[in-house]
């Protein structure tokens, strides 16, 4: 793909700051194969978390899309209004992204978000995105792979935790390939993987319920559920889903938090 002369970098750029955990993704192959899992539409918004120095952007916006795009670094917000300077199509919004009100960038469509996002953040910020329950048509994401792992891990993997639960209770996901070190600068220290989450058309709980009782169970990985659940669910109600008091947390089903979630009062 050429991008056009007018997106191309400035020779002096903004460096990558470790504080917000920046690594620019700049292999073109790679680049092309995430935006061929983004599959942007003309005239349709694509919302991009941290789109650096633009790299992403450029190619979404080739493809005809509308970009909103949030960048949590003043300096690059400001590198991306030189580079994009007058494209009607591109909004760039200075913000974190863990504060940010996504919900003010739906309009007639659910939105559909994507971007390489900060290792720092991620665990936080993909449990936050999870909360914007019925606004979310599709999410891509560029992760550390051992957090892509733990996002499709089954029960009774060393992997299945937490995010695991909550994150296949609301979402259908699937990793789609993998990143190396080198296609980003600076390389990071692990591996990459880009991932596709679907939101449910339909939520089977409310998302705070789920949470705390995912939270209750995992806060003592090790301990066997008579000390962490059992404390909160009758015997009667853990044998009608089949839990077993001496299981652990990593025994139980992402159906059977749900349904645990659902018999709580709070």
């Amino acid at each position: 793909m050429t991008t056009p002369s007018s997106w191309v970098l400035p020779v002096k750029h903004t460096g990558a700051r470790k504080r917000f955990g920046q690594h620019f993704l700049i292999d073109d192959k790679i680049l092309d194969e995430l935006v061929a899992c983004i599959a942007p539409q003309a005239n349709r918004t694509l919302v991009e978390i941290g789109p650096g120095r633009g790299a992403l952007t450029a190619r979404l916006l080739d493809k005809g899309a509308l970009v909103q795009a949030l960048e949590i670094d003043h300096d690059l917000v400001a590198e991306l209004a030189r580079r994009f300077a007058g494209h009607a199509r591109l909004q760039v919004h200075a913000g974190d992204a863990l504060r940010f009100d996504f919900r003010q960038l739906a309009s007639s469509h659910r939105l559909r978000i994507v971007g390489n996002l900060p290792y720092n953040i991620s665990t936080p910020l993909l449990l936050s995105l999870l909360r914007l329950e019925g606004a979310v048509e599709e999410m891509c994401f560029m992760l550390q792979k051992e957090v892509a792992e733990r996002l499709v891990a089954t029960p009774s993997q060393a992997d299945y935790g937490r995010l695991s639960v909550m994150t296949q209770a609301f979402c259908t996901a699937s990793i789609a390939f993998e990143v190396p070190p080198s296609a980003f600068s600076p390389p990071p220290r692990v591996d990459s993987s880009v991932v596709i989450l679907r939101p449910h058309s339909v939520l089977p709980c409310r998302f705070e319920k789920l949470e705390s009782v995912v939270a209750t169970a995992f806060t003592h990985r090790r301990k066997m559920l008579r000390h962490t659940l059992a404390q909160r669910f009758d015997a009667a109600t853990l044998a009608a889903l089949e839990v077993k008091p001496t299981d652990r947390p990593e025994n139980v089903t992402v159906a059977q938090y749900v349904a645990l979630a659902n018999c709580t009062n709070d």
